[in-house]
């Protein structure tokens, strides 16, 4: 797979359910210290809530937590949304305000799913191209030969005593770019490439 969902906007969504009362906060988070930074953020914003639920899927990594609400009531039901919602690099976080009606386990699988769910609909998606770093070395004489190559994925051009070039090319690109790259070593075209 080249490409993947993102959230488009970060989101705050509130509903009250039998007094109590639940905001889910949606944002990006592309590694685990972004997350981290969200969820100070949230915990500081709402440091007298109940309870400070959350989620996320990052690259592979899944986590979820209760935050002390019984177990699998509310962590999992968030995971389960983004699940659903197809999204990547996202975490959502679910505050309970309790409004003194308990709700039960199916009440807060409900609640927080919900909750959760409506919020991540709101955020909306983004594709996002997965791409592999290319960064080359050369003498200015080949930068013709090397713009041809590159020029279709924005490259960044360093000028100096060699010129050197970088660009983001799509995964599925990658491999030919490699070996025309290596070509071009070979040929002395190009001093070298990572």
């Amino acid at each position: 797979m080249n490409a993947y969902l993102e959230p488009a906007n970060p989101v705050t969504y509130e509903e009250k359910i039998k007094r109590s009362v639940f905001i889910a906060n949606v944002c990006a988070c592309r590694n685990e210290e972004e997350a981290k930074t969200f969820l100070n953020r949230i915990t500081s914003e709402h440091h007298n809530a109940t309870h400070n639920c959350r989620a996320y899927i990052i690259g592979e990594t899944e986590y979820s937590s209760d935050d002390g609400e019984p177990s699998g009531t509310a962590g999992r039901p968030i995971l389960n949304a983004i699940k659903r919602s197809g999204l990547v690099n996202v975490m959502v976080i679910v505050t309970r305000y309790f409004g003194g009606v308990k709700l039960g386990v199916r009440g807060l699988i409900d609640a927080y799913g919900g909750v959760a769910e409506h919020a991540l609909s709101l955020a909306g998606s983004v594709e996002r191209i997965m791409t592999k770093e290319f960064s080359v070395s050369l003498e200015y004489p080949s930068m013709g030969i090397v713009s041809k190559l590159l020029d279709a994925f924005s490259p960044k051009w360093n000028y100096g005593e060699h010129v050197s070039v970088s660009a983001s090319v799509p995964v599925d690109e990658s491999e030919r770019v490699s070996r025309e790259l290596e070509e071009l070593k070979a040929r002395r075209i190009i001093l070298s490439w990572e």
